[in-house]
């Protein structure tokens, strides 16, 4: 999972404080994956003006049923990442993820993946051969200062925790949601789960008032803080909610995403996290010049195989703030 564009903009995104419960709809914008005949994946994460959810700051909806267009699902090359954790569930399809740390797996629908970048690793994900066209999310999950530089690491979970309760089932795939834990590694206070509710379901789940929240619908129609949804927007819940009413008429599925508002100032570039514009460079510069004690080799890839990174912008940008209150935003 990849920030493919070739000239990526740099964002600072300032720490703000919970804003309270509100109803904001953010909108997915499409973003090309691969070139010209890839694939065009919707994207809810970052927002101008909503740059992260908790430590969650990238989130793409892949194979949605409301992409405009359409195309064979990229092979994406080596590439690297630091200060983050990737997060790939897939719904439908299957993907080959090899890294400089040792694994090579296959990605199936109802496994949880996650790569925790720290100092720096590179992977490559590639389609299986006639496997179905996927459709499933992609996150990124910012880690913390103090954990920033944690030796990179693969997980891939078969078995995660599975709340049923009247009309909802909801998986647990990072965190803690109606008292059940994942067993992933999580290094800030969040939750990350998929959810789906019966037709005719009218249900209040329990939130954790200290996290902020959103919601992505994948399938289906719902009604969530009197705000009716459907796939595409995300609705930001804010903060200071212990529950939240939910209502379909035809059933839905969605992710739940949430957690403690991100108390630092992140700068965003690329396939990078870091906490400044110097750290950025450095990281390029190591990717660029293949510093294998940073990002080592891929095995089964050749030296040559890679995606270089994108030239870096000439000016600094001023820090990206959280807007809230705006003419979509409804407080409750």
């Amino acid at each position: 999972m990849s920030d493919l564009d070739p000239h990526p903009a740099e964002s600072v995104c300032e720490p703000t404080p919970g804003p309270g419960p509100v109803a904001e709809l953010y909108p997915a914008r499409e973003v090309p994956l691969g070139g010209v005949r890839g694939v065009f994946v919707e994207r809810v994460l970052p927002q101008r003006d909503l740059p992260a959810v908790g430590a969650w700051c990238f989130l793409d909806h892949f194979g949605s049923p409301t992409v405009t267009k359409t195309g064979a699902p990229p092979d994406i090359d080596p590439h690297p990442h630091i200060g983050l954790q990737t997060v790939t569930w897939p719904f439908e399809g299957r993907i080959r993820h090899r890294d400089s740390v040792g694994s090579d797996v296959e990605i199936n629908p109802g496994q949880l993946n996650l790569m925790t970048s720290g100092r720096g690793i590179a992977h490559s994900e590639y389609g299986v051969p006639d496997a179905p066209a996927g459709h499933g999310l992609q996150l990124w999950i910012a880690l913390p200062g103090h954990r920033a530089a944690v030796e990179p690491h693969f997980e891939q979970h078969r078995d995660l925790p599975v709340y049923e309760g009247d009309g909802v089932r909801a998986i647990v795939l990072i965190g803690s949601f109606a008292g059940l834990t994942s067993p992933a590694m999580a290094y800030t206070p969040i939750v990350g789960a998929d959810v789906r509710i019966d037709p005719g379901a009218e249900i209040t789940i329990s939130l954790n008032p200290a996290f902020e929240h959103a919601l992505l619908v994948i399938e289906g129609q719902i009604t969530a803080a009197d705000t009716e949804l459907k796939p595409g927007p995300l609705l930001y819940l804010g903060s200071d909610r212990s529950e939240l009413r939910l209502v379909s008429g035809t059933g839905a599925h969605f992710a739940l995403i949430g957690g403690e508002p991100f108390g630092e100032e992140l700068v965003m570039w690329w396939n990078f996290v870091g906490r400044s514009h110097d750290e950025i460079v450095a990281a390029r510069e190591d990717w660029e010049n293949r510093r294998v004690e940073r990002f080592a080799q891929i095995a089964g890839h050749q030296p040559d195989q890679r995606i270089p990174a994108p030239p870096m912008p000439a000016l600094h940008l001023k820090p990206r703030k959280r807007r809230v209150g705006t003419d979509r935003s409804r407080g409750l």
